[in-house]
């Protein structure tokens, strides 16, 4: 199998989750697929809306998974959608900014995120009380 961006592929393997077939042998016909887990998250982030944010933790408890923050982090990272998905819109629980989100460029988050009307509090975190995306 070979590697793409962190996520598996091969045979029967769709982002990392394996998908059921539609041969005969599988028994695959009539089967409904479902979902991986990084499209789950792709889907969420992208109901975010302008000038709010939501957390890596609140994402993966929307999805389902309650504690696979850290799994939304990968999935961010591994997101081939573009812009498609507003990545800027996903921060650390106490409004932080990863500082490895964009290695060649550290400030871009924060400059798209003021963009849409994010407020920074002095200390350099979102003021999450005001800007917490609540579905």
């Amino acid at each position: 199998m070979s590697r793409t961006r962190g996520v598996r592929r091969g045979p029967g393997m769709r982002d990392g989750v394996r998908v059921e077939g539609g041969g005969t042998r599988s028994g695959g016909f009539g089967r409904a697929r479902r979902r991986s887990f990084f499209e789950d998250v792709y889907a969420m982030v992208r109901r975010i809306p302008r000038g709010k944010v939501a957390t890596y933790g609140q994402i993966a408890r929307l999805v389902g998974a309650p504690r696979s923050a850290r799994v939304v982090g990968w999935a961010m990272h591994g997101n081939p959608h573009g812009a498609r998905v507003p990545w800027q819109r996903v921060v650390q629980q106490g409004g932080g900014l990863s500082p490895t989100v964009c290695p060649g460029d550290p400030g871009r988050q924060r400059r798209l995120l003021e963009r849409e009307g994010v407020t920074f509090r002095l200390d350099g975190r979102i003021d999450m009380e005001r800007h917490r995306w609540e579905p």
